[in-house]
């Protein structure tokens, strides 16, 4: 899973049939993806969703996700990502309203309404065209831009209207079941044979739609969990890498380190090495 440190704001328009960035990832800031037109897929952790122009879709920071389109076909999307700090003295202890409040329970999507397309989509122009601008006030009007937004997100959201949390695709919720086990049992044995078995499903059936659904075989799936937990426990924790690499779910060292290396790009050593001297004052 790729790594993408983010723009304090970053907005974009555009009209394509594929990724820019294809692979499964996260970054250290806050997206909001507004499709114009067009339907596609996109995959959150271990959630699919499918998402018709309308459609937007909220990624909180730090959470994996990939754009899956296997049919190729065009789509428009607004992309928005901002940083936590870019909001500044706009998060304060004494407001009512946290901007962030939208993506407190957690990533999901929201199917917007004519006049709402609309009244977003000119906050969206707004700020793409003060973006480029330049001006000594640009930072300043695009929080006030992207507060506007956050505060209509929230007030969707609190008049009731709920999330769209996944496809409603059965095979889709199958994969997502599947996904959410792996998930939470990456410590575990999973290979085709243990999952197809648990899960009732035929080894070629499994592997043909888990692929469809998230992009990854499944295998790939799961060396994705464990090696982002890993990453985790390198950061965080004191154990060695030999434990590390037990503790989620690989055999042995060997195969831990050639697999971390061939997702991060770096030894484990060297990830924790590297972390270590971020952070040090």
């Amino acid at each position: 899973m790729n790594f993408f440190c983010s723009d304090p704001f970053y907005i974009s328009r555009e009209s394509k049939s594929r990724s820019s960035i294809p692979s499964f990832h996260y970054h250290d800031a806050y997206e909001i993806l507004y499709i114009v037109s067009g339907e596609l897929h996109y995959c959150i952790g271990s959630q699919p969703f499918q998402l018709v122009g309308g459609s937007m879709l909220l990624i909180r920071k730090n959470d994996g996700h990939r754009l899956i389109n296997p049919n190729g076909a065009p789509f428009e999307r607004v992309t928005l990502l901002f940083q936590e700090d870019f909001l500044g003295g706009l998060l304060t202890e004494d407001s009512s309203f946290h901007p962030l409040s939208p993506f407190q329970t957690g990533s999901g999507s929201i199917r917007l309404k004519g006049q709402e397309q609309g009244y977003v989509e000119g906050i969206f122009a707004k700020m793409a065209a003060e973006s480029v601008n330049g001006f000594p006030d640009s930072n300043f009007y695009l929080k006030i831009l992207l507060s506007e937004l956050l505060v209509f997100i929230h007030r969707i959201l609190n008049s009731g209207r709920q999330y769209i949390n996944a496809s409603t695709n059965q095979v889709h919720q199958r994969i997502s079941h599947i996904a959410h086990f792996i998930n939470h049992h990456y410590e575990q044995r999973l290979t085709l044979e243990e999952l197809t078995s648990r899960f009732h499903v035929s080894p070629s059936h499994l592997s043909r739609t888990f692929k469809e659904s998230t992009g990854f075989t499944l295998i790939e799936y799961v060396n994705h969990v464990r090696i982002k937990q890993a990453c985790h426990l390198l950061k965080e924790s004191h154990l060695q890498v030999s434990e590390i690499a037990e503790s989620v779910g690989f055999d042995n060292s060997t195969h831990f380190g050639r697999t971390f290396k061939s997702i991060i790009g770096l030894s484990p050593l060297k990830f924790r090495k590297n972390h270590q001297a971020d952070i040090r004052p």
